[in-house]
């Protein structure tokens, strides 16, 4: 079978489908008036040949989405200074978000999908400054190389990896988290997580679908207490069921799930659980 998504650009273009199928809703949990524009033909075909269980249920991608935008909101009303969005891809939050003119919003990821983006939204203005970096994330030296230029003159920087570490090995997020960790302007960090159970459930439904350099790897069995060896600490923790139960988008087959007890965000174990989590420099 072709694989449907060559290398991780192309499930940045899936996942616009969904902020684009969320934006037409009349009680739009958000509005992303680029997404359909940047999905493209590309992306839509990826998502309609996608199992059924996957195409019915979207409801994690916007949740993410949405947990993402109100953790960043927090952020920012705390004095943050400075956004670097990691495998940016087709995200398109400096357009879309009311931000202040005054902040710098760096986006890194590989050359090919940045210039694409930028050529979709040559004729939008954004809400505030945008510097794109292109640079492949997973080449360490390139990526310290970045973090130098993405914080300088910042007091206090928020990092977004949003749908970036499930496709990292441990020691991949590991070397990742040091590195933001030696870095002092790095202070917020916002990041999705999956449970084992969970990764188990996206390998069997799609990774036999992707191209191997974007296959899903990372779901901490301590979930996100695994980040802080490294010198993070979660001080928030969205569930995903949770926040698509409160906001009316979970399947009613799902609905009595989230009425038990959530996992314990530092020991999910073997239960199926997602979240957003916000890590703070301990």
């Amino acid at each position: 079978m072709q694989a449907l998504a060559s290398n991780i650009s192309d499930t940045a273009r899936w996942v616009a489908v969904y902020r684009a199928m969320e934006t037409e809703r009349p009680d739009a949990l958000f509005r992303d008036p680029f997404a359909s524009r940047l999905a493209g033909p590309r992306g839509r075909d990826i998502a309609a040949r996608m199992p059924k269980a996957m195409r019915r249920n979207v409801w994690p991608m916007v949740m993410r989405t949405k947990a993402v935008d109100d953790l960043l909101a927090d952020a920012l009303s705390g004095g943050a200074d400075r956004v670097l969005n990691l495998a940016a891809g087709l995200d398109t939050r400096p357009y879309r978000l009311e931000l202040p003119p005054s902040l710098v919003w760096v986006e890194a990821d590989l050359p090919a999908i940045l210039a694409e983006k930028e050529q979709a939204l040559s004729c939008e203005s954004p809400r505030c400054r945008v510097v794109r970096e292109a640079v492949d994330l997973s080449d360490r030296e390139a990526r310290r190389a970045l973090f130098d230029r993405a914080f300088q003159g910042a007091r206090r920087a928020v990092v977004i990896t949003e749908g970036l570490l499930v496709y990292w090995s441990e020691q991949e997020v590991r070397g990742l988290a040091e590195d933001l960790a030696e870095t002092s302007a790095a202070r917020t960090w916002l990041t999705d997580l999956v449970s084992p159970s969970v990764l188990r459930m996206l390998r069997q439904e799609v990774n036999h679908r992707l191209s191997p350099d974007a296959e899903m790897r990372f779901a901490p069995a301590d979930g996100a207490a695994f980040f802080r060896a490294s010198g993070w600490a979660a001080t928030s923790v969205r569930s995903l069921l949770r926040e698509a139960f409160r906001f009316r988008r979970l399947p009613l087959l799902l609905r009595p799930f989230a009425l038990f007890p959530e996992p314990d965000p530092a020991r999910p174990g073997e239960k199926p659980w997602s979240c957003v989590v916000r890590l703070d420099r301990t």
